[in-house]
């Protein structure tokens, strides 16, 4: 049976989106908040993450550790993640307890207690996951990255918040922020999955009663500083990122600049990958990502390498980013490229949870459902003179930012 797509508009103004799927056994749901990091204050930096933290902690009827039994108990997850722009609340069950999913999503989401004690205990584990990225360069490259790209704006926070914010960051701060922040203008409810859209409507209506308000603190566009910046540390190997400013998420350009960054390192195939890894074994790791949001974007490569060997490896990058400029990809590696890009998209999307992603994020980025066929459409209409085009505007050395950590020689530097 083919799946279905409905959406439902309450009163208060709270989106609510599933995709029928009869033929699986399992549904996800998902709460999604439009804030992450880059809607913070600098002195608040974190309090979203440490938000997502705090609501498993306990209820008005449940415990922290009730909420875990009771998901567990059925074999279902229950979990969350914050990034910059976006936070998300989910539970993947069989079908069957998707009115337990849904109780649990529902309690933790609008009867949190922000207990003291909780959140101290929890305010320590945040802390120690902070320190877990210290102690993982290859991770801390990233958040080091995007403070160095989008200098002075919030989007360049790191999203976990740091040392100083979270020990300051106190009850009163979280349960203000969450009344202003978490409400039906700011939330979409997504699922997908063995469920029927008039059921789940019913199961929530308990956030129906969530009052509105219109207080999402909006940021300034962010603008990319080109320039290097690099961390001298004891470490085995230098990590850096390279990185240029690309289209925004839902720039008409996308599909260009996601098969621009297929061919540069988005697989073993790759020219980054073969180049330095293959050709070289320089590198054990070599890729690069998108990282696009709703008005910016960044085409960002990583590689972690030998100290004797990182001015080779930059050398190698920049020759590699430059190939794109001299002259046209061939038709065959076009095309290659075109079709990884389709199979790993169609192949990601063939579980409920992706699809319930997928429904969250064309709704906030695009205000619509893009269906497969537009998107595939989209990567075949890309030539091969539109990828040259692109790699003219955003390759060009005035425009790229450095970062690296470890044993670091100023001279391998220069570019």
């Amino acid at each position: 049976m083919m799946s279905r797509i409905y959406k439902t508009t309450l009163k208060n103004g709270l989106k609510i989106i599933t995709e029928e799927m009869p033929d699986i056994q399992s549904a996800s749901i998902g709460i999604w908040v439009s804030i992450g990091s880059r809607n913070e204050d600098n002195s608040k930096n974190g309090i979203s993450h440490f938000i997502e933290h705090l609501l498993f902690k306990g209820t008005k009827k449940r415990t922290a550790l009730d909420i875990a039994q009771e998901i567990e108990s059925v074999g279902g997850v229950l979990n969350a993640f914050t990034g910059r722009e976006n936070t998300c609340f989910y539970a993947k069950v069989l079908s069957k307890d998707i009115p337990l999913a849904v109780d649990i999503l529902s309690d933790i989401f609008l009867n949190s207690t922000f207990d003291e004690k909780e959140l101290e205990k929890e305010r320590m584990v945040v802390l120690q996951e902070i320190k877990l990225v210290e102690d993982t360069p290859d991770d801390l490259i990233h958040d080091i990255f995007a403070k160095a790209f989008w200098k002075g704006h919030p989007l360049g926070m790191p999203v976990l918040g740091n040392f100083q914010t979270v020990k300051s960051i106190n009850r009163n701060d979280v349960v203000s922020y969450y009344k202003q922040s978490y409400m039906p203008h700011a939330l979409i409810i997504t699922a997908a999955g063995n469920l029927q859209h008039k059921k789940l409507l019913k199961l929530l209506k308990p956030f129906e009663k969530v009052p509105h308000y219109q207080t999402i603190r909006k940021t300034s566009v962010p603008v990319s500083c080109p320039g290097i910046v690099f961390e001298q540390k004891n470490l085995e190997q230098v990590h850096l990122c390279l990185g240029t400013p690309s289209p925004n998420q839902a720039h008409p350009d996308r599909y260009k600049i996601y098969l621009l960054n297929t061919l540069l390192g988005g697989g073993m195939s790759s020219r980054l990958f073969q180049e330095i890894r293959e050709k070289r074994g320089l590198a054990y790791s070599v890729y690069s990502y998108l990282n696009l949001c709703l008005d910016a974007g960044s085409l960002v490569i990583y590689a972690g390498t030998a100290p004797d060997t990182f001015g080779k490896v930059l050398k190698l990058i920049l020759k590699v980013l430059y190939t794109f400029l001299q002259k046209e990809i061939g038709k065959k590696e076009l095309l290659s490229a075109k079709e990884q890009l389709k199979g790993s998209m169609l192949l990601g999307l063939e579980t409920s949870e992706s699809r319930m992603t997928k429904l969250a994020r064309d709704e906030i980025y695009f205000n619509r459902i893009v269906t497969l066929k537009e998107i595939t459409e989209g990567i075949d209409k890309v030539t091969a003179k539109d990828i040259l085009n692109l790699a003219k505007n955003i390759f060009n050395p005035q425009k790229i930012t450095l970062a690296a950590i470890g044993k670091v020689k100023e001279k391998d530097l220069r570019f």
